[in-house]
C-alpha cells in the first residue's frame, strides 16, 4: 500500500468507523461514578485496516486501540495487541505487509484489555532474537513482551483492579525507569514511561529512524482524555504526557508533517493536531482549578460547563466516558472531595 499524502487527506479514522469511537476505549471504572464496561462489536463483522505512516512504521486499526507496526529484515515489531478476538485478523494483515516475517516483539503502552487482549496470541505467533548456547532450549519461547511493571503487576492482579490474565500474556520484560529501548530493523525505539497520565504504567513508543510516535491513550483524539483514577490516572500527568509528545516531535514546513503521532485512538496525526489538543486539555484543566480556588463545588462547576466551548468536537452525554466523567476526573484529581 503506498504510503499516506499529507494530513488534509487521510481518512478521519476512529478505532471502528464513527459509530464506535466512544464505545471502544476501554472496560474499566475510571471515576467514583459506578459505570458498566462498553458493550463489545461484532468481530466477525470488523475488517482490520492497515495504514503505511512512514519509514518502516505502518499503523492497524479495527477494533480496539490502534495497532503500530514496524518491519524489516530483523522481523515484525507491534505495539498494542487490540482485543483478543482481534488477535487472528491482526496476525493475517501483519504477515500481509510484513511478507510473513516473525513477530520478535511486542511493546504494550498500558494494561487496558483493548490493547493487550491479544498478547497471548501474538506470543505464540511469534519467535523472540535469540543466540548462544540457549538458542536451542528457548527456540519455542515466542514473541519477547515488553512493558512497564506497573502493566505487569496490574495483569497480576496484585492490586485487585483488574482481571487476572493468563500467564502467556503477561509481559516477559519490564522496565521500572524512565526508559528502555530495542533496536530493530536498523532502528532505535525507545519506550518512554509517563507517570500518572491515562493510568499508571503509560509508556509512548518513539522509533527513532521512522520518525513516528506511538502515544497508547495518553493522547486520542476521538473525546476527551480518558482519566482511568483507579489505576493512578491524573490530569496534570495527561498534560505533562502531552507536552512530552511534542519534546519528541519536530514539524515539516508550515506544521504539516514531519513527525508523526499514531493515537491510542483516532486518525493519525503530527505536530500541531497533538498541540491543539493540548491547548484544550489544558485550557480546561486550568478552568476547573480556578472554579475550584473559589470553592465551588463538583456540581457547580460541573453546571457552570467549563468544556463547553469545545464539547461539539470531543463531548458526549452517553456512552462509557462522557463529559461530566471527564469533569470529574480532572476535578478530584487535582485534589477535590
Amino acid at each position: 500500500m503506498a504510503n499516506l499524502t499529507p494530513r488534509i487527506n487521510w481518512p478521519r479514522l476512529a478505532v471502528l468507523g464513527a459509530t464506535l469511537t466512544t464505545a471502544l476505549v476501554s472496560g474499566v471504572l475510571v471515576t467514583a461514578q459506578a459505570q458498566q464496561a462498553p458493550p463489545l462489536p461484532n468481530f466477525d463483522q470488523v475488517t482490520v485496516r492497515a495504514f503505511k505512516i512512514q519509514g518502516n512504521v505502518w499503523m492497524l486499526a479495527g477494533a480496539g486501540g490502534n495497532v503500530t507496526v514496524q518491519a524489516g529484515d530483523d522481523g515484525v515489531l507491534v505495539v498494542d495487541t487490540q482485543f483478543a478476538q482481534m488477535a487472528d485478523k491482526l496476525l493475517a494483515e501483519i504477515a500481509r505487509i510484513s511478507g510473513g516475517k516473525p513477530i520478535r516483539y511486542v511493546l504494550n503502552t498500558h494494561v487496558h484489555p483493548d490493547h493487550v487482549g491479544g498478547n497471548e496470541r501474538f506470543r505464540r505467533a511469534g519467535r523472540a532474537i535469540i543466540a548462544g548456547n540457549v538458542a536451542q532450549d528457548i527456540a519455542d519461547s515466542g514473541a519477547e513482551i515488553i512493558a512497564h511493571e506497573n502493566v505487569q503487576t496490574r495483569m497480576s492482579r496484585v492490586d485487585g483492579t483488574t482481571p487476572a490474565a493468563p500467564s502467556g500474556a503477561l509481559p516477559t520484560d519490564t522496565f521500572f525507569g524512565e526508559s528502555t529501548e530495542v533496536y530493530v530493523n536498523g532502528e532505535a525505539v525507545r519506550l518512554i514511561h509517563q507517570p500518572a497520565a491515562h493510568t499508571d504504567g503509560d509508556v509512548l513508543v518513539h522509533f527513532r529512524g521512522s520518525d513516528v510516535v506511538a502515544t497508547g491513550d495518553i493522547y486520542t483524539n476521538t473525546g476527551y482524555p480518558v482519566i482511568d483514577t483507579a489505576r493512578g490516572g491524573t490530569i496534570n500527568g495527561i498534560i505533562a504526557g502531552l507536552n512530552r509528545i511534542l519534546d519528541l516531535t519536530v514539524p515539516k514546513d508550515k506544521q504539516e508533517g514531519g513527525t508523526m503521532v499514531i493515537p491510542g485512538h483516532g486518525r493519525i496525526a503530527d505536530e500541531a493536531d497533538v498541540v491543539e489538543y493540548r491547548d484544550m486539555v489544558t485550557i480546561i484543566r486550568d478552568r476547573v482549578q480556578q472554579m475550584m480556588k473559589k470553592g465551588m463545588t463538583l456540581a457547580q462547576i460541573k453546571a457552570a460547563g467549563p468544556t463547553s466551548d469545545y464539547d461539539g468536537r470531543y463531548g458526549a452525554t452517553t456512552g462509557f466516558w462522557t463529559t461530566d466523567q471527564f469533569v470529574e476526573a480532572v476535578y478530584r484529581t487535582l485534589g477535590g472531595k
